[in-house]
C-alpha cells in the first residue's frame, strides 16, 4: 500500500482510492482510512491510496505515517491512537 499526503486546495479532505480489491472491501477500506485521519485530527487534505490488498493494520500504519510525515508532527500522543 502507498498512501500521499497533500495539502488540499480548498479546505476538504478528499480520498481517492485505487485497489485492486475495491469491490470487495473499498467500503472498508474507506472506513479505516477516514476513522484514522479522525483520530489524527486531519479534517483537511489530499489523500491518494494505492493499495495491493493491504490489511486493515497495514492500512491504518500507512496512513499514520504519511499524514504525520505530511503534518511534520515531531511528537504523537498515542493515546489518540489507541
Amino acid at each position: 500500500m502507498l498512501v500521499r499526503v497533500a495539502p488540499s486546495e480548498n479546505g476538504t479532505r478528499d480520498i481517492v482510492l485505487r485497489s485492486e480489491v475495491i469491490k470487495q472491501f473499498g467500503k472498508q477500506i474507506r472506513l479505516v482510512v477516514a476513522d484514522t485521519l479522525d483520530k489524527l485530527s486531519v479534517s483537511a487534505g489530499s489523500i491518494v491510496i494505492e493499495d495491493k490488498g493491504a490489511l486493515d493494520c497495514v492500512i491504518r500504519a500507512r496512513v499514520q505515517a504519511a499524514a504525520l510525515r505530511g503534518c511534520s508532527v515531531e511528537e504523537l500522543d498515542w493515546r489518540r491512537l489507541a
